[in-house]
């Protein structure tokens, strides 16, 4: 008696139990993953260090507007040199590993980037007598490093913050928080350029950051007061911009909230007494008893 095995595949034909085996990614490919990744110990890793390195150069430029040693100041601008060179080095990377390069130099993440790095580039690049006739320039110039703050929304507006191990509901709040702190710190630098010159109040990024939330709360003490045209400019400014995007983002978080309880019914579990449960559920989700209704 003969044996037969399964039928094989026609002639001409690939067998569908047949898998190729995987394509092992370019380095390109493998740029891109790791730059955008964030489970893997090297996403992670990445994301972690990028992140601890932008709140290292935003203490930076808050440390540099209070009076300190010269020594200290040179330090400082040593270590913003070596970040920003890791920054340039960052950015280099995610174009290259962008499928469309184009389309990535386009992307306002890409452009913050850029507006985070550009000050210090700028600053290297002028003469030396620039920084000893033309001061005023050289403030303009470090001003603009308030903007590097920008560089967090990368982290806020993606889904996997703080590596998808928060709910939802918390990633919202999370970003009303980091929204609320970008408010505050990108006026108060604008605020400290404006005034510190001709205001004896505003003496240090720390003054400027106590009238902005003063004046964002709508509180008003009056210790603090812009004296400058400008200065009342970037007041009304900030209590515009906080006006409008705070309760946005306050009320995005609400709207989530109520849409996630209409998802649920009140339903007591007789075995563990929870009382939110999905409209479809037949058994209580933290104990298995079955519910009323579905007897």
């Amino acid at each position: 008696m003969m044996m037969h095995g399964p039928p094989g595949p026609a002639a001409g034909q690939e067998d569908p139990a047949r898998k190729d085996p995987p394509r092992s990614r370019t380095l390109r490919e493998a740029v891109q993953f790791y730059m955008i990744d964030f489970q893997t110990p090297l996403g992670k890793a990445i994301d972690i260090s990028i992140i601890l390195l932008n709140l290292l150069l935003v203490a930076v430029f808050v440390v540099d507007t209070y009076n300190i040693s010269s020594g200290l100041r040179d330090l400082l601008w040593k270590l913003e040199i070596l970040i920003v060179a890791i920054f340039i080095f960052e950015y280099v990377l995610r174009l290259y590993g962008a499928p469309n390069r184009l389309a990535y130099v386009r992307d306002i993440y890409s452009i913050i980037d850029l507006v985070a790095i550009m000050p210090t580039m700028i600053l290297m690049a002028l003469p030396a007598s620039v920084f000893i006739y033309d001061i005023r320039v050289i403030q303009t110039i470090r001003v603009l490093a308030v903007f590097r703050i920008f560089r967090f929304l990368r982290f806020i507006a993606q889904y996997h913050l703080f590596f998808g191990i928060i709910s939802q509901g918390m990633v919202n709040v999370a970003r009303l928080v980091v929204s609320i702190i970008i408010i505050f710190f990108v006026y108060s630098g604008l605020f400290y350029f404006v005034e510190s010159p001709l205001n004896q109040d505003v003496q240090n990024f720390g003054d400027a950051f106590y009238f902005t939330v003063v004046a964002v709360s709508t509180v008003g003490f009056g210790d603090i007061v812009p004296v400058t045209q400008a200065g009342r400019l970037v007041t009304v400014a900030m209590i515009i911009s906080g006006i409008i995007l705070i309760p946005f983002q306050a009320a995005r978080i609400f709207r989530a909230w109520l849409t996630t309880g209409r998802e649920r019914k009140v339903l007591v579990c007789p075995g563990c007494g929870l009382d939110r449960h999905d409209r479809d559920a037949k058994h209580c989700k933290k104990c298995g008893e079955k519910l009323p209704e579905s007897e």
